[in-house]
């Protein structure tokens, strides 16, 4: 679970995010070179991975240090489970 203030910082990430793609729209619009328009997307996206990182992150001291710790074998299991789950599909979102 992702405290207060954990969830304020990711949500202003989240904003300038945001702005960026809104950016990048306006360049588009704007025609600005192809090169500018792909070095802002690449801006944009590695933001982007940073908080999955960081969700991730939390993610794992909390969620999982519970599951791991709960001496449920069904819930250690399904943990895992869903730990694998998750690296199969952003381990090259979040590199």
């Amino acid at each position: 679970m992702l405290s207060d203030d954990e969830k304020k910082r990711l949500l202003h990430r989240l904003s300038r995010i945001g702005g960026q793609v809104e950016a990048v729209g306006r360049m588009i619009e704007s025609d600005s070179y192809c090169v500018d328009v792909l070095m802002q997307l690449s801006a944009a996206t590695g933001a982007l991975g940073k908080v999955g990182q960081i969700v991730l992150e939390n993610h794992l001291q909390t969620c999982i240090r519970d599951a791991l710790t709960s001496g449920s074998k069904t819930d250690q299991d399904e943990k895992i489970q869903e730990l694998v789950k998750l690296f199969r599909k952003y381990a090259s979102v979040i590199e």
